[in-house]
């Protein structure tokens, strides 16, 4: 057993410390909102924080969460203040939505290190995000919403 702190909340898994992250919170945990996509940390799918830092949950190990903090989609989801999420929906920017989650919690370390991102920032922080259905323009501008929304206390015309 292993014990994992995700999402505010403290687990004991029935988990090998050598099997990847991703694993033991989708088919131990049942916390499926991040998602498998290449297994190689190439295309951003399965992005969780630990500690606050976007990581790869394919090819980081349960061993390196231990005594850390791991934040999934459904823990950021929780947040009232998270914007992105509603900048997300305001802009429409889901597609088949597969790469969404991932990609959202890569802009929320954008947005928590540069509340007021340029294109050129975003493009740089999201670039290790692939969506297959190109939603980039949309990814872009959910991303300005939300940085809006945010110094605006959510309150965007």
């Amino acid at each position: 057993m292993v014990k994992l702190k995700i999402n505010q909340k403290e687990y004991s898994v029935d988990a090998s410390p050598d099997m990847p992250l991703l694993w033991a919170l989708r088919d131990v945990l049942g916390l499926t909102g991040t998602k498998f996509g290449c297994g190689m940390a190439q295309c951003g799918a399965c992005t969780v924080h630990l500690d606050r830092e976007a990581v790869r949950s394919c090819v980081t190990l349960v061993s390196r969460a231990v005594g850390k903090e791991v934040t999934t989609i459904e823990g950021l989801s929780a947040d009232p203040t998270n914007y992105l999420q509603k900048a997300w929906l305001e802009v429409d920017v889901p597609q088949c939505g597969y790469c969404q989650s991932g990609q959202i919690m890569s802009a929320a370390v954008l947005l928590r290190e540069n509340p007021n991102p340029t294109d050129e920032d975003i493009d740089t922080a999201m670039s290790g995000n692939i969506c297959r259905c190109g939603t980039y323009p949309r990814i872009r501008k959910a991303i300005h919403l939300a940085a809006q929304m945010q110094r605006e206390g959510g309150k965007v015309q």
